[in-house]
């Protein structure tokens, strides 16, 4: 069954059962995501983007991924998931979603939705009772490239430090070099805070922010822009494991923003 949130004139659908993806997104009746069960917007959990033919290390133990992105695994499990409503209300939900099998580690990740009149405030954690484990959890929306009102395309404005260089494997080669121009299918380093801009001339602004520092940019369906914070880079499991501990969760939180023009 779908969770709707309202506020002023923004509705927000989410999707349990398919992996808890926002649906749909209306901004005074007009829809900023693109539709289809594979789109919308996904959360990215226990890991982001591609992981290097399925595999990491957790200690001395390495542990195979399913390969679903041949010859990687990609954008975690969470996706693929029912997930369990904790709390609605008309303007928040608060959802869950069991770690186990094909993850090796048990655990928990809950995902809240704040919407407001201006606003969409997402936040994630990843949590274990039991054993460590390296995590990482993002998010990723397919914002439309054209709104269908007759107006213009999107255009996206960011200012990145570094773009991590990306090898013939899809995979950061961990060289960091100055941005390139798009198209994106690639990680970028943002260490005060993911903050990108997508703006719809004259018709809308709308600003994604993160105290994550990684984004990946994703730009080259004709249809949509991904626009993707994340706690991590793509292999991130690999070249920079974030321990999830008893004590020690992992917390991810970003905002969507947007202004009429």
């Amino acid at each position: 069954m779908q969770t709707r949130l309202t506020a002023g004139d923004a509705e927000l659908t989410i999707d349990p059962e398919n992996g808890c993806r926002i649906e749909s997104l209306r901004i005074g009746g007009t829809e900023v995501l693109r539709q289809g069960e594979r789109f919308g917007s996904f959360p990215m959990a226990p890991w982001c983007g591609r992981t290097e033919n399925g595999r990491f290390r957790n200690g001395a133990t390495t542990h195979q991924l399913p390969v679903n992105a041949a010859p990687h695994a990609i954008h975690g499990t969470v996706r693929d998931r029912a997930w369990k409503p904790a709390r609605t209300s008309a303007t928040e939900a608060v959802l869950t979603c069991e770690l186990d099998d094909p993850w090796p580690y048990k655990g928990l990740v809950t995902q809240v939705f704040e919407l407001a009149e201006d606003s969409l405030t997402l936040r994630f954690g990843v949590e274990t009772s039991d054993a460590s484990f390296p995590a990482q959890a993002g998010w990723h929306p397919w914002f439309l490239r054209n709104l269908g009102q007759g107006g213009q395309d999107a255009s996206i404005a960011f200012a990145p430090a570094w773009q991590e260089q990306r090898g013939e494997n899809h995979l950061p080669t961990g060289r960091r070099i100055d941005p390139l121009p798009g198209p994106w299918d690639d990680c970028f380093g943002m260490p005060g805070g993911v903050d990108v801009t997508l703006t719809w001339p004259g018709e809308l602004e709308l600003r994604v922010t993160s105290r994550a520092e990684w984004v990946v940019v994703y730009d080259e369906p004709e249809e949509a822009i991904c626009v993707e914070p994340q706690s991590g880079p793509p292999n991130g499991l690999n070249t920079l494991p974030r321990l999830v501990t008893p004590i020690d969760p992992l917390e991810v939180e970003a905002t969507w923003s947007w202004r009429r023009l």
